[in-house]
């Protein structure tokens, strides 16, 4: 037994530097049929090693032996100089030699020196040996030079095994060319040639790479066939495929059915149960693996570590670190960063800083990304944006997951700096980093600059085109949410539920078709996903938004589960459709459930107390949030309780208010007091809340209009007509009513007075007609909405040609008796103009609902659901 004393001797020689290393990064390639001097051979480093083969007369089984030693042990440069030193001089070579120096070129990754083998085994005659043609196949195939390792296959004829099929069919498979792989075993299989348990582990391998299970149970079947079910690799591979198509019970069967398992079965069947989100299950296994006494390897510490990540398992975590660092594993960097992925997914970013610390000239991209984002999980942009910044001066060059983590970090980092450097280091066209920037352009509401990126994304997936969808949608361009998911389902991408929850949440806006957010329903329906929890509370949002409170109920109700979406969307709706009870009886259930509450719950329910008159519910409530639920009231809050005494013509108390607010009063809080003083004809208060609305925001209309409707409403129309020429001084223009309505998927708009329609002369005679029957059922105008100083004559006309009284008469006239009419207006309805239109839904048997700039009006036989308290 000489082999294993030599290679004691050569090992210490390994630290010296070897002649060969100075070309490391290029080729290993010698010419092989350089003619050298013994003695040049014997003067090299490893001259005391190779002296007991110094005698030619050694035998080559001898050579080959130490070749193999040299491979077997990764000691791959040294093998290649041994067989450059044995060539040489003249020893002779085998077959296995040159299949074994093969391997090695392969590990090397040095096509050069491959082929030059290759030329050797030519002309020594060994091309025809099973093993060398083998070996070439393998070796070509490995340096991915696919041609020419199908062209070796080929050239072998019939002179293959099952060993020279495998190597192709492996090649094919690293390779990434799944369906030629595929190919390879079905002639493999025609062809008459048995395969083994390494063909049944590769073939298992690229059918769970391309998701193909209904062939994999195929294969598993002849596995069981051919007598290699109790092999431990066709084993692991078939738990490998079970578990990659989801089939974890079938996977488990493979596993618990296995007589020899070793480390990669315990690891796989750990990790594929963490991939498919049984983390409990994977936990309980890693327990009965250390019950077993499987020894723990770098990959199960590194599986292990990530089912702690999933779980937030940080005490789990530390034992693990414990262990790693007694188990002489802690300088390895996937596991250093698995457990410093871990610490930050459970807050514990000091921890994960000494980790990463520590790690100092060990540090790579992967674990810069990982603290980058440890960072930016735990909202602390600022410290993101700094390490990103320190990566690079460090010369560590960021990857597309790099600027896909830091992207989120905007405005702390420069979102036109970091796109300059995405396209300089030609990431633009990824999908990851192309949807992370447009993402981050849609969320400055820049949606052309989004389009733009979204245009160089070579490969887009399903997530980039919901990105793009949700930009049209956030800035409520229905037009281009519509035309992103047409192209979308046009390029054969299946939308998901967050492709349907964008496309819906887009309907939201008034000028979306009422018709367009049902037909997106019925898609999602089609496609399975209507009961996804954000498909499902995005519907119940549009519904409600849209004027159809009832069928965002019935969806509510249908709920599987709700989030807190789902409950505010419904008292919210409840709220603007002027049922307040039925908003508060949510709200109840939701406190019977113990479920959580925000600032936008509360909002939702003192809206409701507000549009319902109910003053002292709303009072118990407020207090209940702060005294209760431990919320601190935001100015939307206070806005809603200025409001809710406002109406209450408890205008003092809204002051008083005001004044106790722990931060100064906002636009929307002064825009509630200054409409509350017009109604109530307050002018001093009205004046005040105006001058602060004012010097708030100059060039808001609200204010001006407010104000001189306050003059208007009170008769001093000198002073009206002073704040008319402030906003001509300071050219702030006027928001111009309109009022649109849906027929026929066409959406129609009018404004007071409009003449522009092809039916105006017929929407004229129907409200004259009207008219008439109005004054037959008691109407009188009330002329105090006319804020003009003209004749009460001219003030009716003007009344008469409100912009909601034209869409009603087109209503009317353009749709079927008995169909229910909805106007959209984007100011607020006046007061005589509601009177008329419920007197309207009596007289001529109709539903008509109004969505003005506050709430929802439905008006049903003379009535409406505010109860005149709007």
């Amino acid at each position: 037994m000489i082999l294993r004393p030599c290679l004691e001797k050569v090992r210490p020689l390994l630290h010296f530097k070897n002649p060969l290393n100075t070309h490391c990064s290029h080729s290993f390639a010698i010419d092989l049929e350089e003619e050298a001097q013994t003695e040049s051979f014997e003067s090299s480093n490893y001259l005391p090693a190779h002296q007991v083969f110094d005698e030619k007369s050694q035998k080559v089984s001898l050579n080959n032996h130490l070749l193999f030693e040299y491979s077997r042990n990764s000691f791959n440069v040294e093998a290649l100089n041994l067989f450059v030193g044995i060539h040489r001089n003249g020893f002779s070579i085998d077959g296995l030699s040159l299949s074994c120096i093969l391997k090695v070129s392969a590990c090397l990754f040095d096509l050069f020196f491959g082929k030059q083998v290759h030329t050797l085994c030519v002309k020594s005659g060994y091309f025809d040996n099973v093993s060398v043609g083998t070996s070439l196949v393998d070796m070509y195939m490995k340096m991915e030079n696919v041609d020419d390792g199908q062209k070796m296959f080929d050239e072998m004829e019939d002179n293959k095994n099952v060993v020279t099929w495998t190597s192709l069919l492996s090649g094919y498979s690293c390779n990434k060319l799944i369906d030629r792989a595929l190919e390879v075993f079905r002639v493999l299989l025609v062809g008459g040639v048995k395969p083994n348990a390494f063909t049944f582990a590769t073939v298992l391998g690229v059918l769970a790479d391309k998701c193909v299970v209904e062939k994999g149970i195929q294969v598993h079947s002849m596995v069981i066939k051919c007598g290699f079910e109790a092999t431990t690799s066709v084993g692991n591979s078939l738990i490998n495929m079970y578990l990659k198509s989801g089939m974890v019970r079938e996977a488990t069967a493979v596993f618990e059915g296995m007589g020899d398992r070793n480390e990669v079965s315990w690891n796989g069947m750990i990790a594929g149960l963490v991939t498919n989100g049984l983390y409990s299950e994977a936990l309980k296994l890693f327990h009965m693996m250390r019950l077993a006494g499987v020894e723990l390897t770098r990959s199960i510490y590194v599986t292990a570590v990530k089912l702690c990540t999933k779980l937030k398992e940080l005490v789990f975590a530390r034992q693990l670190h414990g262990r790693v660092m007694k188990n002489g594993f802690y300088f390895d960097n996937n596991i250093r960063t698995a457990l410093m992925v871990s610490y930050t997914k459970c807050g514990e970013m000091d921890d994960a800083f000494k980790l990463f610390s520590i790690m100092h000239k060990f540090r790579n991209v992967i674990s810069w990304t990982a603290m980058i984002g440890g960072y930016m999980q735990n909202n602390r942009q600022e410290q993101a944006a700094n390490l990103f910044c320190q990566m690079k001066k460090d010369g560590i060059r960021p990857n597309d997951f790099t600027y896909s983590t830091i992207l989120a970090a905007h405005p702390s980092i420069s979102l036109f700096q970091v796109h300059a450097e995405v396209i300089k280091t030609e990431y633009q066209s990824s999908p990851t980093v192309g949807t992370a920037l447009l993402d981050a352009y849609v969320k400055t509401g820049d949606t052309d600059e989004a389009a733009k990126v979204f245009e160089e994304i070579d490969e887009k997936d399903v997530i980039a085109w919901s990105a793009m969808l949700s930009g049209y949608a956030q800035k409520g361009d229905i037009q281009g949410a519509v035309r992103v998911f047409r192209q979308l389902v046009k390029d054969g991408v299946s939308p998901n539920e967050f492709t349907f929850s964008s496309v819906i949440n887009a309907c939201v806006t008034s000028m979306a078709s009422v018709e367009q957010g049902k037909q997106f329903h019925c898609s999602a329906i089609k496609s399975g996903h209507s009961n996804a929890l954000c498909v499902s509370s995005a519907l119940v949002t549009m519904y409600a938004k849209r004027g159809n409170i009832e069928s965002a109920n019935e969806i509510f109700k249908r709920q599987p589960e709700r989030d807190l979406v789902s409950w505010n969307s419904m008292i919210s709706g409840y709220a603007q459709h002027g049922y307040g009870r039925k908003a508060l009886k949510i709200f109840e259930e939701m406190r019977k459930r113990n479920l959580d509450m925000d600032n936008i719950t509360f909002i939702g329910v003192i809206s409701a107390c507000t549009h319902a008159g109910l003053l002292n519910e709303g009072q118990k409530y407020f207090e209940m949030m702060v005294n209760d639920f431990h919320i601190s009231p935001k100015m939307e809050i206070y806005s809603c309780m200025v409001d809710l005494y406002s109406r209450a013509g408890m205008l003092d108390k809204a002051m008083a208010l005001i004044n106790k607010m722990p931060f100064p009063a906002g636009a929307i809080v002064w825009r509630t007091l200054l409409a509350a003083s017009r109604v109530h004809r307050n002018v001093e208060l009205g004046k005040l809340a105006a001058e602060n609305l004012i010097s708030l925001q100059p060039q808001d209309s609200a204010a001006y209009v407010l104000l001189s409707n306050l003059y208007a409403a009170t008769g001093d129309w000198q002073e009206r007509a002073k704040v008319r020429k402030l906003m001509d001084v300071r050219k702030v223009k006027k928001e111009i009513g309109y009022s649109w309505i849906e027929v026929k998927n066409k959406t129609y708009s009018f404004m007071a007075g409009d003449v522009s329609h092809p039916l105006s002369d017929s929407i004229y005679m129907k409200l004259e007609e009207l008219c008439g029957r109005l004054k037959d059922a008691g109407y009188q105008p009330d002329t105090n909405y006319v804020l003009h100083d003209v004749e009460d004559e001219h003030k009716e006309a003007i009344l008469s040609r409100h912009s909601e009284r034209l869409a009603i008469a087109f209503g009317l006239i353009a749709t079927p008796p008995g169909i229910p009419i909805q106007i959209v207006k984007n100011l607020r309805v006046c007061g005589d103009c509601h009177t008329v239109i419920k007197l309207i839904s009596k007289i001529e048997g109709r539903q008509i609902v109004i969505r003005d700039s506050n709430r929802f009006h439905h008006f049903k036989g003379g009535l409406c659901s505010c109860g005149d308290y709007w």
